[in-house]
C-alpha cells in the first residue's frame, strides 16, 4: 500500500467523555479552523500508530495489541475522515491538488453558503481572553454556592411581592406600546445579553478553555450577540459543559430575581421601569430562544451534553428518517446506531417536534424577509428561503426513497402507505370542496317596529291587541295620549284664535294697520304651528303599516302605562317572506355570483336548514358592518373595530355583502336569525383551491 500522509504537527488530541457504552473517546483539535472532532477508541489507537506508514501493520497491531477487532475499512474510513478534514500535510502534488480541489469546490459553493447563511451571518469583533484574565478573579463570587442561596431567596421573595401586585405588574406592559418603550425594551435586551455572553465567557475560561472571540451574529437582520465557546468539546467532564452551555440562561434568570425583587420595592420612576424590564425581557428571551433547544442555541448544548450525544439533531434526525421511511416502506434497515428503546423513542419524538418547530419559524422568517424588502427582492427571498429551508429537505427525502424504489416488496407498511397515499390523493384532488360557507343573517321579508312618537300614557278608550293577533294595513293597535302635547297644541290653538282675529280687524284699527303683513305672516307661522301639532296628535294613534302578525315586548301593554318617548311597542310582521344577508370574504366573493343556492344553518339548532337564492352579489366591500350581531367586538365571527366617534363596526379585512332570498320554505321568521350560510355548489378539489388561492395572493402582491 503507498505511504501514508503525514498529519499536520499542530493537532491535538484530548481525552474526552466516555461514550453511552463506557467506551473512552478523544477530541482532536484543529486549531487553524477551530474545529473539534470526536474520535472512538479504535480511531484513536489506529491515529496513534499513525508513524507505521503502513495501512496493514496498523490494523496488524492495533488488533494484537488491544482487545479491539477493526479492518481496513474501518482505516479507510479513519483516512477519508482526516482528509475531508484537510488534517494531512501537503507532501506531494497529489495532496496539493486535492487541496486545490477542495478550494475550489469551496469557491464553488460559497454561492450556496451564502443562499443558506445571509440571514446568519457572525461578525467576529473582540478577543476577549486578556479582559477574562484581568477580571475573572472579580467574579469569582457567583460560583459559590452562597451566591445562588440568595439569588433563590430573592427570587422567591420578589415571585410573591410580584404577585400581590399581580394587576399593576401586568397594566405596567401598555406603557412601552409606544417607540419609546420599544427603544427601552431594545436596550435591556441589549444589557442581558451582554451579562449573558458575559457568563458563558467567565465559565468557560474558568474551566481552562480559550475563548477566542466575542461579536455579533445577524439573525434575520436583527443583532445578536454570540461567543466563541467551542473548545468546550475537548472538556472530559460533562457538568464542566453543563454549566458552561448554562451560564448565560443562570445569569439572565439571576438578573430577572434581582430586578423582580427591586421593582417591588422601589417608588415608581425610572429606576423601577428599569428594573421592571430587566426582570421581564430578561426570562421571556431566555426561556423562549436561548432555552429551545430546537434550534442551535443554548438549551440545544445542554440537551446534547445531558444526553451524552453530541450532533444531536443529525444524530436524532437520522433516527426520525429511519422511522419514517420503515413506517413507509418496511425497507428492513437497521436503526443508524444502538441505543435503549426509550432513547430511541425520545430521539423519534424529539425529531418531528423540532421539524415542525422550524417549519414554523422557517415560515416566519420567510414572511419576515418578505416584508421587510420591496415586494421583488422580497418575493424572490421569500422563495429562496421557502424553496431552500422547507422544500428542499422534503424533495431530497421523496429523492432519497425513490432511488431505492427496487428494494420495495409487499407487506403490511406498504399496503397501508398506498392505502393511506390514496386515501390522501383522493382528499386532495377530488372534487369534495362544496360552495363558500360565510356568515349570514336573516329575517323576515317585511318586518316593522312601531315606537312611541311622544312621552305619554296608553288611552283606555281602545282595546289592545293581544300577541299574535293578525292585523290587516290601518287597523288601530293602540292610541296615546300626551298630556305635553295636548298642552302645547290647547296654547297654539289660543294663539291662533287671536291672530286670525286681529287680521280680521287690522282693517278697523290704527295700531294693527301699522304691522302691515307681518301680523299676517305671524298668523301664518301659527296655523301651521297648530296644523303640525295636530299631525303630531294623528301620530298618537298607531296603525298596522301592512297586513301581518303583531309581536308585543314581555307580557305586552296595559291601559294607563305611562311611555317614555322612543319606547317600542310592537312589531309587525309580514310572514310570507324571508330574507337575508351573507358576509363573504375577499377570497370566496369570486366564487359567488347571482342565481346560486344558498343554503342557511342559522346557529339555533331547532330552526333547521333554509334553502334559498342569491338575489344580488355587492362588488364593493363594506365600509361599516351594519349587523353588530357577527362582529367581533359582539362576539362574531367577522374581526371588526368599533370606531370610538362613531360607535360603527369597521371590518378588519375586506368582506363583501351578498343578498339571500326567494326560500323554497314557507317559515315565517318573527325575528332575525344568526347563523352560516353556504353559497353556491359548484364543486372543485381541495388542491385546485388551495392554488387558486396561492394565485390569488400571487397576484394581489405582484399588483400592490
Amino acid at each position: 500500500m503507498a505511504q501514508l500522509p503525514s498529519l499536520r504537527q499542530e493537532l491535538s488530541l484530548t481525552r474526552g467523555a466516555a461514550a453511552p457504552d463506557g467506551s473512552p473517546t478523544w477530541m482532536l483539535h484543529d486549531p487553524a479552523a477551530n474545529q473539534f472532532y470526536q474520535l472512538g477508541w479504535p480511531a484513536f489507537e489506529m491515529l496513534s500508530r499513525w508513524t507505521l506508514d503502513d495501512a496493514h501493520k496498523i490494523v496488524d497491531a492495533v488488533n494484537d495489541e488491544t482487545t479491539l477487532t477493526v479492518s481496513l475499512d474501518d482505516f479507510e474510513a479513519l483516512r477519508r475522515l482526516l482528509q475531508r478534514a484537510n488534517l494531512f500535510v501537503s507532501a506531494s502534488a497529489d495532496s496539493t491538488e486535492h487541496l486545490r480541489a477542495v478550494a475550489e469546490a469551496s469557491r464553488m459553493t460559497r454561492a450556496m453558503w451564502l443562499l443558506k447563511h445571509y440571514l446568519l451571518i457572525r461578525i467576529p469583533l473582540w478577543h476577549p481572553m486578556p479582559f477574562l484574565r484581568r477580571c475573572a478573579r472579580h467574579v469569582e463570587f457567583v460560583y459559590k454556592p452562597a451566591f445562588w442561596t440568595v439569588v433563590g431567596f430573592c427570587a422567591l421573595i420578589g415571585l410573591a411581592l410580584v404577585s400581590r401586585r399581580w394587576d399593576s405588574f401586568v397594566h405596567t406592559f401598555r406603557a412601552y406600546a409606544d417607540w419609546h418603550g420599544l427603544l427601552a425594551i431594545g436596550l435591556t435586551l441589549a444589557f442581558a445579553k451582554v451579562l449573558h455572553e458575559f457568563g458563558h465567557a467567565f465559565t468557560a475560561y474558568r474551566y481552562g478553555c480559550r475563548v477566542p472571540t466575542m461579536g455579533i451574529a445577524v439573525l434575520v437582520m436583527v443583532p445578536m450577540l454570540y461567543t466563541d465557546t467551542t473548545e468546550a468539546w475537548k472538556l472530559p467532564s460533562r457538568s464542566a459543559r453543563l454549566h458552561i452551555g448554562a451560564a448565560g440562561i443562570l445569569a439572565e434568570l439571576a438578573l430577572a430575581a434581582f430586578a423582580a425583587l427591586a421593582w417591588s420595592l422601589l417608588p415608581d420612576g425610572p429606576l423601577s421601569a428599569a428594573a421592571f424590564l430587566l426582570a421581564t425581557t430578561t426570562w421571556i428571551s431566555t426561556v423562549t430562544i436561548n432555552a429551545s433547544p430546537f434550534m442551535r442555541f443554548d438549551g440545544y448544548f445542554l440537551l446534547s451534553d445531558w444526553l451524552g450525544m453530541p450532533n444531536l439533531h443529525d444524530r436524532a434526525f437520522a433516527f426520525g428518517r429511519w422511522w419514517m421511511r420503515e413506517w413507509l416502506f418496511g425497507f428492513g434497515d437497521p436503526q443508524p446506531e444502538p441505543c435503549t428503546p426509550g432513547r430511541r423513542r425520545f430521539l423519534i419524538g424529539f425529531t418531528y417536534v423540532t421539524w415542525l418547530y422550524r417549519l414554523v419559524v422557517f415560515f416566519s422568517i420567510a414572511l419576515i424577509v418578505y416584508h421587510t424588502f420591496f415586494k421583488a427582492l422580497g418575493m424572490l427571498l421569500f422563495a429562496v428561503e421557502f424553496g431552500w429551508f422547507i422544500v428542499r429537505p422534503m424533495v431530497g427525502e421523496v429523492a432519497a426513497c425513490w432511488r431505492r424504489r427496487d428494494q420495495l416488496r409487499w407487506h403490511k407498511q406498504t399496503v397501508r402507505s398506498v392505502m393511506l397515499g390514496t386515501f390522501l390523493l383522493g382528499w386532495l384532488v377530488l372534487p369534495w370542496h362544496n360552495g363558500v360557507g360565510a356568515p349570514a343573517v336573516v329575517g323576515p321579508l317585511r318586518a316593522q317596529g312601531l315606537y312611541a312618537p311622544e312621552a305619554g300614557y296608553v288611552s283606555a278608550d281602545t282595546p289592545l291587541p293581544r300577541d299574535g293577533a293578525h292585523v290587516h294595513a290601518g287597523d288601530v293597535l293602540a292610541v296615546l295620549v300626551s298630556p305635553d302635547l295636548e298642552y302645547r297644541l290647547k296654547a297654539a290653538r289660543a294663539d291662533e284664535a287671536v291672530l286670525h282675529w286681529q287680521v280680521e280687524q287690522q282693517s278697523f284699527d290704527q295700531q294693527l294697520l301699522e304691522e302691515g303683513v307681518a301680523l299676517y305672516k305671524r298668523w301664518e307661522a301659527a296655523s301651521e304651528t297648530v296644523a303640525g301639532l295636530e299631525r303630531q296628535t294623528q301620530q298618537l294613534t298607531l296603525r298596522a303599516p301592512f297586513d301581518g302578525t303583531l309581536q308585543t315586548d314581555g307580557e305586552g301593554l296595559a291601559s294607563g302605562t305611562w311611555l317614555p318617548r322612543g319606547e317600542h311597542l310592537f312589531d309587525v310582521i309580514d310572514p310570507a317572506g324571508i330574507k337575508g344577508e351573507a358576509f363573504v370574504d375577499e377570497e370566496g366573493i369570486g366564487h359567488v355570483a347571482a342565481g346560486d343556492s344558498a343554503r342557511f344553518l342559522a346557529s339555533v339548532p331547532e330552526m333547521g336548514t333554509l334553502h334559498c337564492q342569491v338575489t344580488a352579489v355587492d362588488r364593493v366591500n363594506l365600509a361599516t358592518l351594519d349587523e353588530p350581531a357577527i362582529g367581533s367586538p359582539y362576539g362574531g365571527p367577522i374581526a371588526a373595530e368599533k370606531q370610538q366617534a362613531t360607535h360603527q363596526l369597521v371590518p378588519i379585512v375586506a368582506t363583501y355583502r351578498v343578498r339571500i332570498g326567494n326560500c323554497r320554505e314557507r317559515t315565517s321568521l318573527s325575528r332575525q336569525m344568526v347563523g352560516t350560510a353556504k353559497l353556491g355548489h359548484a364543486r372543485e378539489s381541495y388542491a385546485w383551491h388551495m392554488l387558486m388561492q396561492l394565485v390569488a395572493v400571487v397576484e394581489r402582491e405582484a399588483g400592490g
